[in-house]
């Protein structure tokens, strides 16, 4: 593992959840604003980080010195949830020797999610060759703070890559069968068969803000496409 000299990295012990807890709790203070504030006291931090120690998913290392705890990653088998170096020690390696650690452990990638304002970490993890995927508007997370989908692909990124696709074709797929389902339940009621151009517009439009990489244009072809299909669908 690295290691400047006197920098020690091992796993988590179980009894080491308040002092993970209060690592996260400082460097989330610290880290504000470039991290919004965060949502829990420090004894609802205590008891996620006790359950996550002892639930057989997370894996939790650490990174220490004749000091103390200097930082940590907490790691599913695809994700790094957290990567937290204590304010007095960052910029000192500490972060790179937690990242080496992870991708040591999860050779075939992993993904994580990274605040969008968190401008620092997001150039840290780039220069360690974490690829930037997506951005949402935050809505999904508790913070409600706009956040980036980054990914480390592995030793084969060509196999990570086509796995993360057939999870979203996954769910793609049934999306389109609910959305064939209700177009064949509307038609049912609707009686006229006359196609709504207004309306497949607003559809587009709201995608559009979704995924504006797409654009309007690819939006509405592939949209077409969608309600065309599930209209010939529902005739059978």
């Amino acid at each position: 593992m690295p290691t400047d000299g006197s920098l020690r990295l091992r796993p988590a012990e179980p009894d080491e959840s308040d002092a993970l807890a209060a690592l996260y709790g400082r460097t989330r203070r610290a880290s504000e604003p470039a991290m919004p504030p965060a949502m829990h006291t420090a004894e609802e931090d205590q008891a996620w980080f006790a359950a996550r120690l002892g639930d057989g998913e997370h894996e939790a290392w650490v990174a220490e010195d004749d000091g103390g705890l200097l930082g940590y990653a907490l790691v599913t088998a695809t994700w790094l949830d957290h990567l937290f170096v204590d304010p007095s020690r960052q910029s000192a390696g500490v972060g790179t020797a937690l990242l080496d650690v992870v991708m040591g452990v999860r050779p075939d990638g992993f993904c994580l999610w990274v605040f969008e304002s968190n401008v620092r970490a997001r150039a840290f993890y780039a220069r360690h060759g974490l690829v930037e995927l997506e951005r949402t508007d935050g809505s999904g997370n508790e913070e409600r703070a706009p956040d980036v989908k980054l990914a480390w692909p592995g030793r084969d990124p060509v196999a990570f890559y086509r796995g993360l696709i057939d999870d979203v074709d996954a769910g793609l797929a049934e999306l389109l069968a609910r959305r064939a389902a209700l177009t064949r339940a509307v038609q049912q009621v609707k009686g006229a068969t006359d196609r709504d151009a207004a309306r497949e517009r607003e559809i587009v439009e709201r995608m559009a803000r979704v995924a504006p990489e797409l654009g309007a244009d690819r939006l509405a072809r592939i949209v077409h496409a969608i309600i065309t299909e599930s209209l010939d669908a529902a005739r059978y």
